[in-house]
């Protein structure tokens, strides 16, 4: 899974960001607020959003598939019905869609892996699973519903697969995600290549990309929630 637990937007910018710059402000720290209101306005201009989000991408695209056994699909998030169902949420839904289409592509059979997001409802992958069956046409073989990070992904994805000899999967997750999933599968045990969702090409900067936007404080969240989440993995793997 790619989204973190309720205390992530208190660690990872922006929203920690404004916490600091109000208690520093409530506090008479007059620099530290500025500061720390001047980061919260940089991470909301588009072409700095972008930079974080593209450098995590660099080196992360399609590997060669020849010899994958199997392709492996990290879930995301999930929307909640109020019938206790719940259906891939977007980011989710553009890896299964991916996934699908790969499986179709190349006769590899599918593992779904994404466990509960919030107690009490229905584990992403579960999700997944109904959605290839329904709207793909392609029914994955394994389902690993109880991972709750990309590292318990990994690692319970390799423990189901150990049983049917598999060693070698096509990873499908977004493009900025697969550089931390890589270290999880590679400490797995898993060989894993890559094989992201396509992401549209960006064009040459437009005057647009240097104004403020509130949604690129959500591209400034995913890549600095990846660089953070790829250090932390770096040294859990090491220990």
């Amino acid at each position: 899974m790619t989204l973190g637990g309720f205390a992530d937007p208190f660690v990872v910018p922006p929203v920690n960001l404004a916490v600091l710059a109000l208690l520093a402000q409530l506090a008479g720290w007059r620099r530290v607020a500025a500061i720390a209101l001047a980061l919260l306005l940089l991470l909301a201009v588009p072409i700095v959003a972008d930079t974080l989000l593209d450098a995590l991408e660099r080196g992360e695209g399609p590997g060669d598939p020849a010899g994958a056994q199997a392709i492996v699909v990290l879930g995301a998030e999930e929307i909640q019905l109020p019938d206790g169902r719940a259906l891939p949420g977007q980011l989710t839904l553009q890896r299964v869609r991916a996934a699908a289409a790969l499986a179709r592509r190349t006769g590899l059979p599918l593992l779904v892996s994404g466990g509960v997001t919030r107690p009490g409802t229905q584990p992403v992958a579960v999700a997944m699973a109904d959605s290839l069956r329904a709207d793909f046409n392609v029914p994955p073989r394994w389902v690993e519903d109880r991972s709750a990070d990309t590292f318990e992904n990994a690692s319970d994805s390799a423990a189901m697969l150990a049983g049917a000899g598999v060693t070698t999967v096509l990873l499908v997750t977004d493009q900025w995600h697969m550089r931390r999933a890589m270290l999880a599968f590679r400490a797995a045990g898993l060989h894993a290549v890559p094989a992201p969702v396509p992401r549209p090409a960006a064009g040459p900067p437009e005057v647009g990309d240097f104004i403020p936007r509130a949604s690129a404080w959500m591209t400034s969240y995913y890549a600095l929630h990846e660089w953070i989440g790829i250090a932390w993995y770096t040294l859990r793997a090491w220990l």
